[in-house]
């Protein structure tokens, strides 16, 4: 979370106004006023920038969820789910990153988790096009951040479209940490195409591929086709994998690793 408290508050409060929403399917703002202990002007801010990346419609003080793929593509949706699994995989991921390398970071929530523990791997260099990661590595030392330009997408906070791709094709890093929405038969798909084609590059320009990707990946659905498993160089989950996918995948010489929840805290 930011150092500011206020801005900390805010960002859990909408988090949970999402959360609501979603559960609940629709809600009535005044009803989110006396929910959240919020003013009738801040619940309509804080639902109007929830409706800007997406996540949201408004209509006649009813605020409601959007079409599911726009929701489980969003930010502030993915920032709240599997919490725990996320910062034990992404513990897991940091046996791959070693002082001196040139690393791809992704905008994905799990990636971002990896933050807490790079200021004991420096010094790295570190390459996103993601907003958030951006902010939080900027004042780290001895880490050389090279930020990724190009369209900004509110809905996930991060830079894609042709001009980041160009940018990611004339750079070459060690290893690529990335994760996307749904694995199914080991094949990894996204809901977004400019998503698809921004990790694509980052894939492509990357000596080492990393896949963090928590169990409930498996439970999911998306559009767009983006590798099979066995292209990566490593698959990370968490404990909570089934072991029929664990056992299938390692049968095909898929390196998986499962990460310790146990050392998450």
């Amino acid at each position: 979370m930011p150092s500011d408290s206020r801005h900390a508050r805010q960002l859990v409060r909408r988090q949970m106004i999402a959360e609501t929403v979603i559960a609940e399917g629709s809600i009535r703002i005044e009803d989110l006023t006396e929910r959240f202990g919020i003013s009738l002007m801040t619940a309509h801010r804080d639902v109007d920038e929830l409706v800007s990346r997406g996540l949201f419609r408004k209509t006649r003080g009813i605020v409601s969820a959007a079409p599911t793929s726009l929701i489980e593509s969003s930010d502030v949706y993915r920032a709240t789910r599997q919490a725990k699994e996320k910062k034990a995989i992404a513990r897991a991921a940091m046996s791959f990153v070693e002082p001196g390398q040139a690393i791809f970071l992704d905008d994905a929530t799990t990636v971002h988790e990896m933050t807490a523990f790079l200021p004991a791997k420096v010094p790295l260099t570190v390459i996103t096009n993601s907003l958030v990661l951006i902010n939080e590595l900027k004042d780290v030392n001895d880490v050389n951040l090279i930020c990724l330009g190009g369209q900004f997408y509110n809905w996930c906070n991060a830079f894609m479209g042709h001009i980041t791709t160009n940018e990611i094709r004339r750079l070459r890093a060690d290893t690529v940490f990335m994760s996307l929405s749904a694995i199914v038969d080991d094949v990894v798909y996204h809901q977004s195409p400019e998503t698809v084609a921004t990790k694509r590059a980052m894939f492509e320009s990357s000596a080492r591929r990393v896949l963090l990707a928590d169990h409930t990946k498996f439970e999911r659905r998306a559009l767009h086709h983006f590798s099979t498993l066995e292209e990566f160089d490593a698959v990370i989950v968490d404990e909570d994998i089934p072991i029929s996918h664990l056992s299938r995948m390692r049968a095909k010489g898929i390196n998986v690793i499962v990460a310790d929840g146990e050392r998450a805290g």
